[in-house]
């Protein structure tokens, strides 16, 4: 990678949104917590991030900007825009009462950062302080009808410009904020913006050829976007020495088994069959609490894919399809808020079995993971196929795991996804899956009563599924859905929607 925009996280909860837009615009980026400055000689321009924090309390997040100011191009946002004032000899003060939302930002110094954007426009403001005076050697070059939105350095001031924007303009409600951030790395920073998906493959497969040379890698496929896009790159990189191993853990959807083994055929990855369902669903049985479910089916995983490494001992790399949310989550500037959940693709595996650990897609969000998989010729019955957790329906099924249980959530998800795909919704929404929950419920069927359980459909539309809202699914296909649900799974007596938003609630249930 020959032009890097860092951007230095001091917390914010749109950093990663910073990310993808400078993604969205060809140039590629990678996330660094603010403590933790790479040494890199590919750096093109840097960003400070936003954060909660203010630069006035005791223990604001500090970062010496010697490391950046007359070394690179520098961009501020928001906290960023503040700790730069603030040491440099400008003054930031509490404001009166917290900015938060829409403002119009009025141009008053023509400046290359706003080249085609209109002298005034809306941004989006989030801050609790405001920057009252600029250092010395800077110049506003823009205001909202009560403080300073956008500053810079003088030009000669030093090397490379610094600009910094009080405003937030990777979130969508700065109307041209996209635009803004494309004059600073292409006109400013000197950016090419040629990062496409062609130029991915390209570069991770030149990189997996040095990396792995003439060795031989194994690796788990689940039939996901993920584990598929990931085999094709390495299998790109070094033909039959890739051997990979699908694994029906009993708690998969039905009969996806066989359906992803066939949509398989052709690709050349070298791929083994396994019915283990039997091992998994008896150590599961009667477990409810979803982490130790989490931890039995990774150790089951583990055991099974052990079992088939002995068939290959000349692999010495193990493969995973680990994505960029999962790395930033692992990395973050206060560290992971929540026990990261168990059974992340294969934890554990690279040690046991002493196997060296190869990642193409770690550096890719979600929808560039598809977008390399179309470059790739990966087939859309794969391509296409929604985001379906590691551990499957062992938690979907909530509460004590069972066979009949598992059975009636794969039925009921059948027929779910069945009419989605029938009536062309499918492809709109993001994810859509059937959860049946440790409930039971009266209901009436002809002159009885019965005493069943009950399933939630949930169906959210996202981008990398890192926020999700939820789908607004026909009120006349639900009813279909509802009613053969009901009809036709015998120990279902009642359907429900799920109308909850990611945040605050996430996307599965366990």
């Amino acid at each position: 990678m020959n032009e890097l925009v860092l951007i230095l996280d001091f917390g914010s909860q749109y950093t990663q949104l910073i990310a993808r837009r400078l993604r969205e615009l060809n140039v590629y980026c990678e996330i660094y917590p603010f403590n933790k400055f790479p040494q890199r000689n590919d750096i093109k321009a840097v960003i400070l991030s936003g954060s909660p924090f203010s630069v006035l309390d005791e223990s604001a997040l500090d970062f010496d900007l010697t490391k950046v100011i007359d070394k690179y191009p520098v961009l501020g946002v928001c906290y960023g825009a503040q700790l730069i004032s603030h040491k440099l000899g400008g003054k930031v003060l509490r404001s009166d009462k917290r900015e938060y939302g829409k403002a119009i930002m009025t141009v008053t110094e023509p400046d290359e950062i706003f080249d085609d954007i209109d002298p005034a426009t809306q941004v989006w403001m989030s801050h609790g302080d405001s920057i009252t005076e600029v250092p010395q050697g800077f110049e506003i070059v823009a205001k909202t009808s009560d403080i300073v939105a956008a500053y810079r350095s003088n030009p000669g001031h030093y090397r490379y410009p610094v600009y910094c924007l009080q405003f937030h303009p990777e979130v969508t409600h700065s109307l041209h904020g996209k635009e803004i951030l494309y004059n600073f790395v292409h006109h400013i920073a000197g950016c090419k913006c040629e990062w496409t998906p062609a130029s991915m493959v390209n570069e991770t497969v030149a990189r997996l050829k040095t990396e792995l040379g003439d060795e031989h890698v194994m690796m788990g496929l689940s039939g996901g976007v993920d584990s598929t896009v990931a085999a094709c790159l390495i299998h790109r990189a070094i033909g039959n020495r890739l051997h990979c191993v699908f694994i029906d853990n009993g708690l998969l959807r039905k009969n996806e088994f066989d359906e992803v083994l066939k949509s398989y055929e052709g690709m050349g990855l070298n791929i083994s069959g396994v019915k283990a369902a039997d091992r998994f669903l008896d150590a599961l049985d009667g477990i409810a609490d979803p982490e130790h479910k989490r931890k039995i089916i990774g150790k089951s995983f583990i055991d099974v894919f052990e079992d088939e490494s002995h068939k290959h001992p000349e692999v010495k790399w193990l493969g995973q399809g680990t994505i960029y949310p999962d790395v930033i989550e692992s990395v973050s500037v206060h560290g992971p808020s929540v026990t990261i959940k168990s059974h992340h693709n294969v934890g554990g595996l690279p040690e046991k079995l002493k196997l060296k650990l190869v990642e193409p897609l770690r550096m890719l969000f979600k929808d560039e993971v598809r977008k390399a998989g179309k470059e790739l010729g990966v087939p859309d019955q794969l391509l296409k196929r929604h985001p379906f957790p590691g551990p499957g329906l062992g938690i979907r099924v909530l509460g004590a795991i069972s066979r009949e249980k598992v059975i009636l959530c794969q039925e009921a998800d059948k027929i779910y996804t069945d009419h989605l795909k029938a009536s062309g919704w499918y492809d709109k929404v993001w994810q859509a899956g059937a959860i049946l929950l440790p409930v039971q419920s009266v209901g009436v069927m002809g002159d009885e009563r019965t005493y069943e359980y009950t399933i939630a459909l949930r169906c959210v539309n996202s981008v990398d599924g890192m926020t999700a809202e939820w789908s607004h699914l026909p009120y006349d296909l639900l009813a279909k859905i509802s009613s053969d649900i009901i009809n036709q799974v015998k120990g279902i007596n009642r359907v429900v929607y799920d109308i909850s938003t990611k945040p605050p609630s996430t996307i599965e249930w366990e």
